[in-house]
C-alpha cells in the first residue's frame, strides 16, 4: 500500500476503507509516514469529509494505537463523561463526586486545558500535594478503595491522537467534523469506560458556535460510540455566557466545594444535577433511575443535601492532596490584586460575553497560549452577573483577581464588550439547547 495512493484517493472524495485508515493511523504513529504526507491526508479529509464508517474506523484505529484500559476489576460497568470545554466549565469537580456517592465508580483520566482556562487536571493541582500523574495500578487500586479517581492522561492513551491533533493545530485542519469526532472518542474508548455522557458545548465560548453545528458534532461522536458498543447520551449545552461565578483554576475549586455542600451558584447547580441525573440512567441500566425525572430528582437533593463533598474529599486524600484546602478553601491560593469591574450604565444585560471573560482570565495567566505555558492557579474572574439581570450603574459585574499590575490591565482591555445593555427586559439564556440519546438512535 502506498500513502500517495490513500491521499490521491480521499483528495477525489473516495471512501477509504478500514485497512487504508489502519495503515496511515500505525505508519505515522510509528514515524513511518512523514508529516507532510499525513497533513495532505488531512486536508483531504478537511475538505472531503469522512462517512460514519470511515469516523467510526479512524476512532477505533486511534484508539488501539495504545493502550486498551480494562476496567472491568473496578466495576461491572463504568460511566464516564466528556465537556467538549467551556467557560467556567468546572462541572467534573462536581458531577463525578455526586455520581460516586451513589455507589457508581468513577475512574476518570483528563485532559490539561489549552487555551481560555486550565483543564480538570489543572484545576486540581491547584490543591496543594494533589498527585494527577500515578500509575495504573495506582490509579486502579485508589478507584477501588475510595470509588473515585481523576488522573491524568496516560501518554500511552490513544498516542495517535496527540500525535495527529499536533499536526492538525498547526495546518489549519482543527476545525473537521470527523476529525474533531474521532480526536475525542478514540481517548474516550480507550479509557475503557461501558457508558459515556458527553457535555456538547455551544456559544460564544465554545468551539461550536451554532445548535446546529453542536448537534452535529455530539451526533457524530454519539454513533460513534455506539458503533463501537458503548452506551451514549450527548447534551447540548450553552456556553455564551460563562457557567457559574468562577472562572480560573482555585477560583473553581472553590466554587465546586461549595456546590457540593449545597451553596453553589443556581445554574451551575442544575447544570451538575442534568449531567449527573444521565450518568446515573446510564450506570442503572434503566433499572435502578428508569424515568429521568426520578435520577434527576435523586441527584439534585443528595447536592443539595452536601453528602457528596465526602466523596471529593476521599478522593483528594487518597491523591496525596491537602484537605485542609477543600476543608477552608480560604487556604487555596489566592491573588494579591483584586479588581472590581462595574456596569457603566443602567439596563438589562443582554449578553455576557463568555468569549472576552475566557480572553480576560488567559490575560491574567488562568491559562496556557502553549503547551509549555505555566499556570497561575490564583487568578482569574468571578463574573457575577447574567443574561436578563437588572443592574444599575454602578453596579458590581465582575472581580478579577490578578498578580500583575500589567496582565490586569491586559485582562480589562479584553473586557471591552463583555456585557451589552438593553432598556427592555431580556430573556435568561436556556441551560440546555437538547439532549442526543444513543438508545432513541
Amino acid at each position: 500500500m502506498r500513502m500517495d495512493d490513500v491521499i490521491e484517493k480521499k483528495r477525489d472524495g473516495h471512501g477509504l476503507t478500514e485497512r487504508e485508515i489502519r495503515y496511515f493511523v500505525d505508519g505515522y504513529t510509528a514515524d513511518e509516514i512523514p508529516d507532510y504526507q499525513a497533513a495532505a491526508l488531512l486536508m483531504a479529509i478537511y475538505f472531503q469529509g469522512m462517512s460514519r464508517a470511515e469516523t467510526v474506523n479512524l476512532t477505533r484505529a486511534m484508539a488501539e494505537s495504545g493502550d486498551m484500559l480494562d476496567l472491568s476489576d473496578i466495576g461491572d460497568y463504568v460511566v464516564d463523561k466528556h465537556s467538549s470545554g467551556g467557560v467556567g466549565d468546572k462541572t467534573s469537580l462536581v458531577v463525578l463526586p455526586l455520581v460516586a456517592s451513589f455507589g457508581v465508580p468513577i475512574a476518570k483520566m483528563s485532559g490539561r486545558g489549552l487555551g481560555a482556562t486550565g483543564g480538570t487536571v489543572d484545576k486540581l493541582e491547584a490543591i496543594r500535594g494533589f498527585n494527577v500523574s500515578l500509575s495504573e495500578d495506582a490509579f486502579r487500586r485508589i478507584a477501588r478503595e475510595s470509588g473515585i479517581v481523576i488522573a491524568g492522561q496516560s501518554a500511552s492513551l490513544a498516542p495517535a491522537d496527540g500525535k495527529i491533533y499536533a499536526l492538525r493545530d498547526v495546518t489549519g485542519t482543527v476545525a473537521s467534523q470527523p476529525l474533531i469526532a474521532s480526536s475525542i472518542m478514540s481517548k474516550k474508548l480507550a479509557a475503557g469506560a461501558s457508558g459515556i455522557v458527553l457535555d456538547v458545548k455551544v456559544g460564544h465560548g465554545a468551539f461550536m458556535k451554532t445548535p446546529e453545528e453542536a448537534r452535529g458534532l455530539a451526533l457524530a461522536m454519539v454513533q460513534i460510540g455506539l458503533d463501537a458498543g458503548r452506551d451514549m447520551i450527548a447534551l447540548l449545552a450553552d456556553a455564551d455566557q460563562p457557567l457559574g461565578v468562577a472562572v480560573g483554576n482555585a477560583l473553581e475549586v472553590a466554587e465546586a466545594v461549595r456546590t457540593l455542600q449545597g451553596a453553589g451558584p443556581a445554574d451551575f447547580h442544575q447544570h451538575c444535577v442534568e449531567v449527573a441525573a444521565h450518568m446515573l440512567r446510564l450506570a442503572g441500566q434503566g433499572q435502578r433511575w428508569a424515568e429521568l425525572s426520578h435520577a434527576r430528582g435523586e441527584a439534585d437533593a443528595a447536592l443539595a443535601r452536601g453528602g457528596a463533598f465526602q466523596d471529593l474529599h476521599r478522593m483528594v486524600k487518597a491523591q496525596g492532596g491537602d484537605v485542609s484546602q477543600i476543608e477552608d478553601t480560604s487556604r487555596l491560593p489566592q491573588a494579591t490584586l483584586r479588581f472590581e469591574w462595574r456596569a457603566r450604565e443602567s439596563g438589562c444585560l443582554s449578553a455576557v460575553r463568555a468569549d472576552r471573560v475566557a480572553r480576560a482570565t488567559l490575560a491574567l495567566g488562568a491559562g496556557r497560549r502553549t503547551k509549555a505555558d505555566e499556570i497561575d492557579h490564583a487568578v482569574g474572574i468571578e463574573a457575577h452577573c447574567s443574561v436578563g439581570d437588572a443592574v444599575a450603574a454602578g453596579d458590581l459585574l465582575m472581580t478579577l483577581h490578578a498578580n500583575d499590575e500589567d496582565r490586569l490591565t491586559a485582562a480589562l482591555d479584553e473586557l471591552a464588550g463583555a456585557v451589552e445593555y438593553s432598556e427592555a427586559p431580556v430573556e435568561r439564556l436556556p441551560l440546555f439547547h437538547g439532549v442526543i440519546d444513543g438508545r432513541d438512535l
